[in-house]
């Protein structure tokens, strides 16, 4: 089949790449749309020496399965593949099983290909009502919605997501489909322009110095953390979102003297994504910046990394 795949000078696609073969209670999904995120990039200029198929955001149908049912069906699938036998996936946290493979991430070959594997548990029928450019969203939506399940967070809280990027776009659009008052605060003037277009309230970061209940970092740098922290009120709620690959040295005093409650925050399910999506509570097609097809991965890669860019998708097929 063809493929991108990450190897040790950056991203090459192939038409020689093996199929997937599927394990045992597992389906092979021919992908119509996969998203190219910021740990996609990271991977691509060698964050964890991964090499294979990379991509973990993805829509597409199912054409071989063990479950009838789902053979035929348009699909939005869960990254994390858990063992199912160990101590975390008996407390139901399978995302965090030590076993686990991640779909373009870890042990598994992604999204960024015309099919991929993954067990039957993991997918989730996307609604006829939703697009596939509104569904190749689910999964950094899920991420997204993953704060509430963690953290219940007062209606009247102060909402300040730092950085103006593909995350945090998607989660200053899900904090205001809640109702919350929330700005974004980045420093690509270009993006803040285009966000305020989309009617949110946004601010250059570098400007500012008031103080909210809740900041969530979405900078996917490894110095957001410090900022995040003198944007926070004392006993402030942070929440980390990113994953940055680069090392950072902490201050941890002013965590410490503020009380400030720092929560890291990961992967989240399915089904409010889907739900909001299906219910048009949520419009995220207006993020999509470029699509291009799997052959112009190099453009692709590219475009995603430019500042001026929101999400890239690939149509591999």
């Amino acid at each position: 089949m063809r493929a991108i795949v990450v190897n040790k000078d950056g991203v090459a696609v192939r038409s020689d790449y093996p199929g997937p073969r599927p394990a045992q209670g597992e389906s092979i999904v021919r992908v119509s749309l996969a998203g190219i995120c910021g740990t996609d990039l990271e991977l691509a200029r060698g964050y964890m020496n991964y090499r294979g198929v990379p991509g973990h955001e993805f829509v597409g149908h199912v054409v071989e399965s063990a479950e009838s049912l789902l053979i035929g069906r348009r699909v939005v699938g869960e990254i994390n593949a858990a063992c199912g036998r160990c101590r975390a996936c008996a407390r139901e946290l399978g995302r965090h099983c030590p076993n686990r493979t991640v779909l373009g991430i870890l042990g598994r070959d992604g999204a960024m290909a015309e099919y991929l594997t993954l067990p039957n548990r993991n997918l989730f029928v996307v609604p006829d009502s939703v697009p596939d450019e509104g569904a190749v969203f689910v999964e950094p939506l899920a991420a997204a919605y993953e704060i509430f399940e963690q953290r219940p967070i007062a209606r009247d809280s102060r909402v300040l997501v730092l950085g103006d990027g593909r995350l945090g776009s998607l989660v200053a659009t899900v904090f205001r489909s809640e109702d919350y008052d929330v700005r974004i605060a980045g420093h690509h003037s270009e993006k803040l322009s285009c966000l305020a277009k989309l009617g949110f309230a946004t601010t250059d970061e570098r400007e500012m110095d008031a103080l909210y209940d809740v900041v969530v970092d979405c900078t996917g740098s490894a110095a957001g953390f410090q900022r995040a922290v003198e944007l926070v009120r004392p006993r402030g709620l942070l929440i980390l979102k990113s994953t940055a690959a680069d090392g950072a040295n902490l201050n941890l005093a002013p965590v410490v003297i503020s009380e400030i409650t720092v929560l890291g925050s990961r992967c989240g399910r399915f089904e409010p994504a889907l739900g909001a999506l299906a219910a048009r509570k949520i419009d995220p097609t207006p993020l999509i910046s470029a699509i291009y097809p799997l052959d112009d991965a190099t453009r692709a890669f590219e475009a995603a990394a430019a500042p001026s860019n929101f999400k890239v998708l690939l149509r591999p097929t």
